[in-house]
């Protein structure tokens, strides 16, 4: 990733527009990030990314619940210690 201050990128804005089609571009401003550039397919990539760990965490979440209501009495009452002794034993 190249980095850049922002007063190069103000300076070089074109030359910044051409860059972020090959590679992200970081924008600093007294020596931190404050900013990063990338190309349109890039951040089509990130939203699709983040849309499918926003799926995976609802398909987490529905399948806990469902878990909990199938759970009987007895498993409730295991604790994570009882639940690691019964996962080595099976192995």
């Amino acid at each position: 990733m190249i980095t850049m201050t922002s007063v190069e990128a103000q300076n070089r804005f074109g030359q910044l527009l051409d860059t972020v089609q090959r590679e992200a571009v970081a924008i600093t401003r007294h020596g931190r990030p404050t900013a990063f550039i990338v190309s349109p397919q890039e951040m089509d990539e990130l939203l699709d990314s983040r849309r499918k760990r926003s799926k995976a965490v609802v398909d987490l979440e529905v399948w806990s619940a469902q878990a909990k209501k199938r759970a009987t009495p007895a498993s409730a009452a295991l604790t994570d210690q009882d639940v690691n002794l019964l996962v080595h034993e099976t192995r």
